[in-house]
């Protein structure tokens, strides 16, 4: 079972069962992907297609390493040319390249095992905590007059609703009559997140206020 179908010579017969395989396991992965991502339908797509376009690649290069190894590389400028995805995606198209050399390489059976053990994992990763950090910090930027003192005016707000508080950037704007403050907090309870921002807003002068996730915790890679 975990043996490789292919022979010295080529068949239509191997080749339609590594291609149906293929196509077939990509669309598995793609499926999984697709429950637990809000991914476009172009991405979906790509990674049904992924393994089957891998396959054919490794089934033409047919044991030529030199050739495997340009072939690869060729394929590793498609990252550097395309939009940065999420960690998920790229684990994703790493995954459906994996299926493709199986299959490629005449170890469908392999394949077969690979996507059943690596998605029912990812399923139960998505269904469950794993990972998930329990306080969120936030990015907090708050618009002032040039003319406020922003080293204390804010201090009495931080301390009711904030466990820490830390200003990371400060820098002006509008020939210098507005200042920016990037701050980066944790709040005591995110319910009071509206709250915050209230408060704040009396004290600027009703200025730009926004609070957000911070960006190093987006799920990039």
């Amino acid at each position: 079972m975990l043996n490789s179908i292919l022979t010295n010579t080529w068949s239509i017969e191997i080749f339609l069962i590594c291609t149906v395989a293929s196509l077939a396991l990509g669309a598995v992965l793609a499926i999984v992907h697709g429950r637990f991502n809000n991914s476009s339908k172009g991405f979906v797509m790509t990674m049904a297609l992924l393994p089957a376009v891998v396959q054919i690649v490794i089934l033409l290069v047919n044991g030529n390493l030199g050739t495997g190894v340009a072939v690869m590389g060729a394929f590793s400028l498609i990252r550097f040319r395309s939009v940065p995805g999420s960690a998920k995606e790229i684990s994703s198209l790493f995954m459906a390249m994996a299926v493709g050399l199986a299959t490629g390489t005449g170890y469908v059976g392999v394949a077969v095992l690979f996507v059943l053990i690596v998605g029912g994992v990812s399923v139960l990763f998505n269904v469950t905590s794993f990972g998930e950090t329990k306080t969120r910090e936030k990015e907090l930027r708050i618009t002032i007059p040039e003319g406020m003192d922003y080293m204390e005016i804010f201090n009495d707000v931080f301390d009711e609703y904030t466990k820490k508080t830390e200003l990371i950037r400060v820098r002006t704007s509008n020939m210098g009559s507005l200042y920016k403050l990037h701050y980066q907090i944790l709040l005591k309870d995110p319910a009071k997140e509206k709250a915050l921002i209230d408060e704040l807003r009396c004290r600027n002068g009703n200025l730009e206020i926004s609070c957000g996730i911070v960006s190093g915790q987006a799920e990039g890679l």
